[in-house]
């Protein structure tokens, strides 16, 4: 797996689960402080979180982070 496939397999699973929380990306992101832009570059694999900020998804979420992480 090359960098390219991890990043869209994560912001496949970040879309997931924010869709099941009901949260729209700018909900989400007003949430974490963040643009839209930005959690629409994460979901389509073209930005890459820092561990830090993956944390605070998964808490912001209330996910457990392996959800996020598991590829």
């Amino acid at each position: 797996m090359n960098k390219q496939e991890l990043l869209k397999k994560f912001g496949k699973n970040v879309k997931i689960e924010r869709i099941k929380k009901d949260l729209t990306q700018e909900q989400l992101a007003e949430i974490m402080n963040v643009s839209q832009n930005y959690i629409a570059n994460i979901e389509c694999g073209k930005a890459n979180m820092s561990l830090g900020k993956i944390l605070e998804l998964a808490e912001f979420i209330g996910v457990n982070i392996n959800l996020l992480l598991e590829f």
